[in-house]
């Protein structure tokens, strides 16, 4: 399955269509059945792989989820989008998910008026995101702002101000909101084994 890690690229150049083989010098066998624990932890990886996060952090991002009133899958998708790295994503800011991050990284974003540099910064209901004023004109963020910082999917938790270079968080995301195309509950039966 395509993640589209690469943003843009993955679009043009995507080794899935090029090679119906896996990669390596035994890659003509058919692959095998995958077990019930491969395909769990398959879709836990993608996840992961995703949002762009360690093992530890999934980990105790899964612990707060199931703390958590509700259903656990909903919670950790929950959790994951109100990343700040996750919201720059979504608002067009930052083409993927490693450039949203290295957008905050480098101090370009500002929550209620300060600047985070904190990629799992979580955001709450009523939360400024802007961009800083300096920061409108540099290189990437430019090109991402001229391609109108397209929509990827309908962001009704996030209300963007008319010039598009701020949103406030207006509500919690959803399942329904959430177009990440990962079976949460396959990761909740991974954990609970």
């Amino acid at each position: 399955m395509k993640l589209f890690l690469k943003g843009e690229k993955c679009i043009s150049k995507c080794v899935l269509e090029r090679r119906k083989n896996p990669p390596g010098m035994h890659g003509n066998k058919p692959r095998k059945k995958l077990m019930d624990y491969g395909v769990r932890l398959r879709e836990k990886q993608k996840a992961r792989r995703i949002y762009g996060i360690l093992e530890k952090q999934f980990k105790n991002y899964f612990a707060k989820a199931a703390r958590m009133p509700g259903v656990t899958g909903e919670n950790l998708l929950q959790l994951l989008e109100r990343r700040l790295d996750n919201v720059v994503f979504r608002l067009g800011w930052g083409a993927s998910r490693n450039q949203a991050r290295q957008i905050v990284r480098h101090g370009h974003v500002m929550v209620n008026g300060r600047v985070v540099n904190i990629p799992s910064f979580e955001v709450r209901v009523g939360d400024t995101v802007s961009l800083k004023e300096s920061s409108r004109t540099k290189g990437v963020i430019a090109e991402n702002l001229e391609r109108g910082g397209r929509n990827r999917s309908r962001i009704d938790w996030l209300q963007k101000s008319p010039d598009q270079l701020s949103a406030s968080v207006v509500a919690l995301p959803t399942r329904d909101q959430i177009d990440t195309e990962v079976n949460e509950q396959l990761i909740v039966e991974y954990y609970s084994r």
